[in-house]
């Protein structure tokens, strides 16, 4: 993704002699957000936009050019993965692969290993790795919070085999049980929900508007528009309305565990 706007935005602030703070008290934003649309990981929203034109006198050239919250990155994870490092509050919603800060090595390495154009075993060895890294957010004990709220097909398709699945369901389970974090199962005999069309990562932090990330095939877009995050949420709490409860879910989850490794 093309970063001029940031550039030009950094290029006007500095022009004007302001630092990100003092851009920031201007526009009325925080200096993080500031940070991250002049390092191009977001987008300003309309109005964020028109508060930085009034702020440094450019009338309306940064909400006329401002980019199109289409979302599709060329690389599509980056600015999301940059995003939930800096997370306090992780929602995932899981619809067809256990959610990546989730993964163990071996299910990571069926899930990429499956990649298609076929990769070469050192890209995927750097893949694994990249993924395993995300993961590193959880051996802090209570930042960030995170949810999983996790379809029923996530357990049902044997990804790499009953013996990967049987250990990967075990870490989920070994995670909720010490409290670190929380999961729940959307049942099959639930049939439709509101995140039935796609993947859904939702993160809070403690100085920027909280952003929501969703995922398809060769896609992926990350939404930072107020109305639209507030939709999403809305859809996730649905979603987590209808979900197992807490001891129920685990229940699930140990039962989905113990069948693949029995018949491992």
């Amino acid at each position: 993704m093309s970063n001029r706007y940031g550039e030009w935005l950094k290029a006007q602030r500095e022009a004007a002699g302001l630092t990100q703070q003092e851009l920031a008290n201007a526009a009325i934003m925080t200096r993080s957000h500031i940070s991250h649309i002049e390092g191009g990981r977001r987008i300003p929203s309309e109005e964020d936009a028109q508060r930085l034109d009034k702020a440094l006198d450019t009338r309306n050239v940064l909400s006329s050019f401002r980019p199109q919250d289409d979302g599709v990155l060329a690389n599509y994870f980056g600015a999301a993965r940059h995003l939930e490092q800096q997370a306090t509050t992780i929602r995932e919603f899981a619809l067809s692969f256990i959610p990546g800060i989730l993964q163990t090595e071996a299910y990571a390495r069926a899930v990429l290993g499956m990649a298609f154009p076929p990769v070469s075993d050192e890209e995927r060895d750097r893949a694994v790795v990249a993924r395993l890294d995300r993961s590193q957010i959880l051996t802090d004990a209570k930042a960030p919070v995170v949810w999983a709220l996790l379809d029923e097909s996530v357990l049902r398709r044997p990804i790499g085999g009953r013996s990967v699945m049987a250990e990967q369901i075990t870490h989920v389970v070994r995670l909720v049980e010490a409290g670190r974090i929380r999961a729940h199962v959307l049942p099959f005999s639930l049939g439709f929900h509101p995140l039935l069309e796609s993947m859904l990562t939702l993160m809070w932090f403690e100085d920027q508007p909280p952003v929501a990330y969703s995922e398809g095939v060769r896609m992926g877009k990350l939404h930072d528009s107020p109305s639209v995050v507030e939709e999403l949420l809305g859809r996730y709490d649905l979603a987590l309305s209808d979900a197992l409860p807490l001891n129920e879910s685990l229940a699930v989850l140990r039962a989905a565990a113990k069948d693949y490794g029995h018949h491992g």
